[in-house]
């Protein structure tokens, strides 16, 4: 890391010495491996590795931006250069400027896990290939299995800036899923098994294969419920897509831009007093943690929603300064890498669990469903009224316990009328890896318009 520290010092420098006002410079590398397996052979697999730089300069209220992947001398002074010649034709912002630190990031404990290194390709796409030989073995009626996917990420980055911020860190991260289909009486439904983890021997290839075998089995005989106006239990990974999806909506690029249900609602009950959620840069279990974000503001906690209360956007530091009134970074300057400035973004988001198992969720839901799927929930969804109409699948609950499969069907509602209508919180929380980084138990929502026969 030291290496890449000097780098980023030295295209500060560089910076400086062509015109620029204040300049900071981020530096990236990593490798990344993803195999995907299809009955029991290798079907694709990609080891890639990047390293580069970004420099992005202010000159009087005007920001220039450059990248390159020259990390020696000249190259390291002609991205510097770029940068400072972007600035110089760029139209001036009143709220551009460089961010000030905001104090000593702590380093995160376990961020790299040093064993995830000692895994070969081979000993990967043995892991990967168990997954699908386990969903294949936990049920007689998984016939076939859509896809099987293993990820892994190691990533060094190092920050540096003329205000003084300066640090860097390195992490690792895995992941690993496969879809099942299960089939009986003619009927076939798909059903997903995941687990995510620092290192691949965080993973239980045969937990993952069994979880895919169960979901899509459970789905078969699925039939469309009648439509009504009932309760619905979400699973973790349904209630994950739309605690991301709250997330995006808190940032404060989309407050600024009035594309947001949650804007110029700081401070008011926009939920049920049963949830709580928050924004936990540095959480160790966190895939998207680091000491510090993209713009080097220490990692850390943001209560977003506290007891049905709203009480925090997100920002960066330039969101920050356009809001005024004292409002500071929370540390979510997320980069995508080196080829791009950093911008507003969840870290990890956290729905503080609750005192319920999934059996009484189910049981205080009654005659409702229990939802295990969603389809197009991103795009159905209005950024600017929360209104949303999806497909779903899922469980009928009979009696206060799970029933028939359901398909089909869509559910419908408001994000507010939903958070609202939050009437417990599960004890267990999961992490879910897509779309994002999010930690959250299953949720039962009172009430939610069903269309199905």
């Amino acid at each position: 890391m030291a290496e890449l520290e000097a780098i980023a010092g030295r295209a500060v420098e560089a910076a400086l010495g062509a015109g620029a006002g204040d300049a900071e410079a981020y530096v990236e590398d990593s490798t990344g491996f993803e195999a995907q397996i299809f009955e029991g052979e290798v079907e694709s697999l990609t080891e890639a590795g990047e390293r580069g730089l970004g420099v992005r300069v202010w000159i009087e209220g005007r920001v220039g931006y450059a990248y390159g992947v020259d990390l020696g001398e000249r190259g390291i002074e002609s991205i510097a250069a770029g940068a400072v010649e972007t600035a110089r034709v760029s139209d001036p912002d009143e709220f551009a400027a460089a961010p000030d630190p905001g104090g000593e990031p702590q380093p995160i404990p376990g961020l790299a896990d040093p064993e995830a290194a000692s895994w070969t390709t081979e000993r990967k796409l043995e892991l990967a290939k168990r997954v699908e030989r386990a969903a294949r073995e936990a049920d007689a009626r998984v016939v076939a299995i859509e896809t099987t996917v293993f990820v892994d990420d190691r990533s060094t980055a190092a920050l540096a800036s003329s205000r003084g911020v300066s640090g860097s860190y390195e992490a690792t991260s895995c992941y690993a899923y496969t879809a099942a289909i299960a089939e009986h009486d003619g009927d076939r439904q798909t059903g997903l098994g995941f687990a995510m983890g620092r290192s691949p021997a965080a993973l239980d290839p045969e937990a993952i294969g069994a979880e895919a075998a169960e979901r899509s089995s459970s789905l078969l005989g699925a039939s469309k419920p009648p439509s009504r106006n009932c309760p619905v239990v979400l699973d973790e990974t349904v209630a994950a897509s739309f605690v991301g999806i709250i997330g995006g909506m808190l940032c404060a690029d989309a407050i600024q831009r009035g594309r947001s249900p949650f804007a110029g609602r700081l401070g008011d009950s926009i939920g049920s007093a049963r949830l709580s959620i928050a924004d936990d840069g540095a959480d160790p279990a966190g895939l998207n943690s680091s000491p510090f974000d993209g713009e080097g503001t220490p990692s850390g906690r943001t209560a977003l929603i506290d007891a049905g209360s709203l009480s925090a956007y997100l920002h960066d530091s330039y969101t920050a300064r356009r809001e005024g009134d004292g409002a500071r970074s929370t540390a979510n300057g997320a980069r995508a890498g080196y080829r791009s400035p950093p911008g507003v973004s969840p870290s990890n988001l956290l729905v503080a669990p609750g005192e319920s198992s999934l059996e009484e969720l189910l049981a205080a839901a009654g005659e409702g469903i229990y939802i295990t799927d969603v389809a197009g929930l991103h795009s159905g969804v209005n950024p600017v009224s929360g209104i949303f109409s999806v497909g779903a699948t899922g469980r009928l609950i009979s009696g206060g316990e799970l029933a028939g499969a359901a398909d089909e069907f869509t559910i419908a509602s408001d994000l507010q009328g939903m958070l609202a209508a939050i009437g417990a919180v599960g004890s267990s929380p999961r992490w879910v890896p897509f779309g994002g980084s999010v930690s959250t138990p299953a949720l039962l929502v009172t009430e939610m318009a069903i269309g199905g026969a």
